[in-house]
């Protein structure tokens, strides 16, 4: 299988619960809801996507097996100079910190599978998958975080994480609540009403108290 990646780049998670936490992002090109061109938007399944996930970039590329893409996701944790360990509450080293590396896209289940996922694990990283649910995801994943959309079936209904952008007509927090996530999210949609939109969430959150407020900090503080 060949891989088709947009960017491979070492950062801070921004959203959800494991924001802060460094991670090697690979962003999957292409997407089954959007084709990620601006003339298609209208006629989108989701029709607020803020990401490009079109094609490859200079930090992406085609990659023709498992082996090659693992390697190279390998070289941008290693290559940012991670080095000693984590301390405890008394200054001890604690041994390096575990590797993390978020599978996102686009859709990143139309791409990752188990060779995939295989070989990261063999090089000590824990793999995190972003997805909008509309496909299942390999069970040896260690992270699923999952975000529907409306007007798109959702066959990933259990995981790590529900965070849903809101509000979207025809998704409302209520439909998913049952869902068998160990978290729930509600991410302000963002855009022309971020700041209203932020306010509805914030109070849903209040009423509904199952849900959390999920911000997207890497935009506030201008992290890639």
């Amino acid at each position: 299988m060949t891989y088709t990646v947009k960017e491979i780049f070492y950062t801070l998670q921004g959203e959800g619960a494991q924001t802060g936490r460094a991670a090697v992002f690979c962003r999957f090109s292409g997407c089954n809801l959007w084709s990620g061109r601006e003339e298609d938007r209208s006629r989108a399944v989701c029709q607020f996507c803020d990401t490009d996930f079109v094609g490859t970039g200079p930090d992406g590329g085609r990659f023709g097996t498992a082996k090659e893409l693992a390697d190279a996701i390998d070289r941008c944790w290693e290559g940012e100079g991670r080095g000693g360990g984590e301390g405890d509450s008394s200054g001890r080293s604690a041994g390096p910190p575990k590797k993390y590396v978020v599978c996102t896209g686009g859709e990143p289940l139309l791409q990752v599978d188990e060779n995939l996922i295989s070989e990261l694990q063999q090089r000590g990283f824990e793999v995190a998958v972003e997805t909008n649910g509309t496909r299942p995801a390999p069970q040896s994943l260690d992270w699923i975080c999952v975000s529907p959309k409306a007007g798109a079936p959702l066959v990933q209904t259990t995981g790590s994480e529900l965070k849903l952008v809101y509000p979207q007509d025809n998704a409302p927090p209520e439909k998913f609540e049952r869902l068998d996530f160990r978290h729930f999210f509600l991410q302000p949609m963002d855009g022309p009403d971020t700041a209203g939109n932020t306010e509805r969430a914030i109070e849903y959150c209040l009423r509904h108290p199952r849900w959390r407020l999920s911000i997207q900090t890497h935009k506030l503080v201008g992290l890639r």
